[in-house]
Order: C-alpha cells, then structure tokens, then sequence
C-alpha cells in the first residue's frame, strides 16, 4: 500500500509538471505570432510613409466628415503672355553678291584682296593681263588721227570749191560731191572714237571689281589662272556685311511670327547670344515637311559664320489670356477642357482652346475669362455635377 501510493504521487505530480510545459510552450507561440504581426504592421505603415513623402495628399483628399472631396483650386485672372518659338537655323549672307568675269577674261595678273577683308564699291579685286588690249586701244586711237586728218582735207577741198562756184568754174553738181566727201570724212572719225571709246572700256572690264562695299567671303582664284566668262564666281560678297539666319519653322508657328518679330540667336560653338528680326517669311510651305523659312537679319559679328549652324529663340507675339498648368488642362475625344468649380461648389466641365505653350504654363486662347475657380490637379477623379469643397491654391 505504501509502494502503490509513492507510485500514485509520483505519476500526479509528472502529469502536474507536463501539463504545466504545454500551457507555456502554448503562451511562447501566441507571443511569436503578435510580434510577427506588429512587424507586419509597422513595415506597412512604413511604406506609406515613404511613398507619400510623409505628407497628405493635398489636391484630392476626402473630408473628414467623409460627405465631399476636398480639391485644390486656382483663379488664374489674365495675363499679358509672350510667345516663344525654339529652332535651329543656318546661318547666311542677306545679300550675297556673286562676283565674276564680265570682259573677255585673260590671264589674272594679281589679286589683290582676301577673303575676310572689307571692301568699296568699286574697289579693284583683280587685273586681268591687258598687253595685248592695249595695243589695239592703241591702234584705234591712231585711226582716229587718220579719219581727222581726211576730214580735214575733205572740209579744205569744199571750201575752195565754193570759192570758185561764183565765178562758174565749178559747177553745182562739184559741190554737191565735195560736200558728201567732207561729211563721209567726218562721220569716219566719229566712228573711229566710238571704236576706241568701246576698247576702253572693255580694256576696263578686265579689271575685276566690287560692286558694292561688303565683306569678301569667298576668293577662288589666284595670279596666273586663265579665267573668261565661263569661269564661274571668282569672290563671294556679302553686301554690306550684313547677315542672317534661316530656320526652319512649322506651318502653325509661321502664322504666329509677325514681320518685325525679335529673336536671339546663338551660334554653334559661341557663347554669344546676338539679336535678330524677322523681315521675311516664305509665301508658301513645303510639301513635304509642311514647313516655311523665316528670314532674320543681323548685323555683322565675328562670331557669324555664313554656313555654320546657330540655335534660334523667335518671339511668336503676345497675347492677354489666362495662364494654366499642364495639369489643369484635360483631354479626350471632344478636345480640351478643365473642371471649374461654380459658386455652389458644384464641378462644372469647361471646353477651352489652347493657345501658347511655354515654361510658365499653357494659354488659354477661349473658354476662360480667368475669373473661374480652376481645379488644379486630380481633375481625372471628379464628374461634372459632383458637390466638392474648394480649397484655394496657396501659390497664388
């Protein structure tokens, strides 16, 4: 009986003791699995914060009463806006004057100006060899010597005659020959002068000179080269040294730069930032690429470069229109428009055109008179109709 009670204690007390590990070995578990929750928890509450900056959503968020969306509004009133267009052009002469041969041509004797240097109208640019010119300017002018010396003879023979006429040795018919020789004398070294008068001149084209003060662009040819009227440009000019830049532009952006229109131009490889305007658009558009040329004078600066490349920025006009941003504006198969807010807080759909596009924000060009409540951003969640409560944007 003794033994058989030590037994029973013995095995309660085991039983005690199992019981007691299994409820803690419970309890360890159901801790494991809060903190693993917690973990769960806060790592997602982190990410939150990371992806929203740590801020609220200001431009669409719902009210606390949880009736009406809270957005972001703007009026933008109207503003006086200048229109910009961005393009490359090249760069070129205004009046590029082509210079050649315009007497018979020869053998160049010198040259005597660089491309590079200023030159007036008139200026000699070459001489051409005049040897043997010179010797025919200088046998007309003896013919002439030769037709004076006949009419001399001829005026001398008809005074005689007319001297003897009243005393009826010679008759009508001697004077009337006598006269047409003296006026055949005459008339010979009229022709004479004319002739030399023409080698003169011709002797005088074979120099080869400017037309018209200007810069010399180009030098293509050089002593000793036998040029004639068929040689081609033998200098480039740029009359007066005046430049200008050609740029492409589209037909929508040819219609909104005026005659008259200012530009900065800013050629490739300078810092230099040079000043154009616009004095001619070209009457009729490209085919192809659906583009015109804009013509921009400017004055001479050695940063120019006729042929080289520059970057162009055209005024397109101004304009008095409201200003928007780009996430104000909407689009869909309609077209444009923006959500205004009315006096009841009610979301309203506008249809606006757009107009000029720059780095402050998009003109309107119709649909607003600026006195609206815009909404901002998040116009893609709202629907006309829809009651909100506006908040004014702080920029403004």
């Amino acid at each position: 009986m003794n033994y058989e009670t030590k037994m029973d204690l013995a095995t309660a007390d085991e039983g005690a003791v199992d019981h007691e590990r299994g409820e803690s070995a419970e309890g360890s578990s159901s801790r494991k699995r809060l903190w693993v929750i917690l973990a769960i928890v806060a790592a997602l509450v982190l990410a939150a914060v990371l992806l929203t900056g740590g801020k609220e959503t200001e431009p669409f968020t719902a009210d606390r009463s949880g009736e009406l969306a809270t957005v972001t509004v703007l009026a933008p009133g109207s503003t006086t806006i200048e229109g910009r267009i961005n393009a490359t052009g090249t760069l070129a002469a205004r009046r590029e004057m082509p210079v050649g041969v315009v007497g018979e041509g020869g053998r160049v004797q010198s040259v005597l100006v660089e491309a590079g240097e200023w030159v007036r109208a008139g200026q000699v640019l070459a001489v051409i060899d005049r040897s043997v010119q010179t010797q025919q300017a200088a046998g007309q002018s003896a013919q002439i010597a030769v037709a004076q010396a006949d009419a001399d003879l001829a005026q001398a023979n008809l005074d005689r005659a007319l001297k003897l006429v009243e005393r009826g040795f010679i008759s009508q018919a001697d004077i009337d020959r006598l006269t047409a020789t003296r006026d055949a004398a005459v008339a010979r070294v009229r022709v004479a002068r004319a002739q030399l008068g023409e080698r003169q001149a011709r002797n005088a084209q074979l120099n080869i000179v400017a037309p018209a003060a200007g810069l010399v662009l180009e030098r293509n040819v050089e002593p000793g080269q036998v040029v004639s009227p068929g040689s081609g440009v033998l200098f480039r000019l740029a009359r007066g040294g005046e430049m200008e830049v050609l740029t492409q532009v589209g037909e929508g952006e040819l219609a909104q730069i005026p005659l008259g229109a200012t530009g900065k131009v800013t050629p490739v490889g300078s810092d230099k930032v040079l000043s154009c305007q616009v004095w001619q658009k070209a009457p009729v558009i490209n085919r192809e690429n659906r583009q015109g040329t804009v013509r921009c004078a400017m004055s001479y600066d050695e940063a120019l470069r006729p042929g080289g490349f520059a970057m162009v920025e055209l005024a397109s006009g101004t304009i008095n229109a409201p200003r928007l941003p780009e996430s104000a504006i909407l689009s869909d198969d309609e077209g444009s428009y923006v959500y205004i807010v009315d006096g009841k807080n009610t979301v309203q759909r506008r249809d606006v055109k757009v107009g000029m596009i720059s780095d402050d924000g998009i003109a309107i060009a119709s649909g607003l008179d600026g006195s609206e409540r815009v909404v901002l951003r998040a116009g893609g969640f709202l629907n006309p109709g829809e009651q909100v409560r506006p908040v004014m944007n702080k920029a403004q």
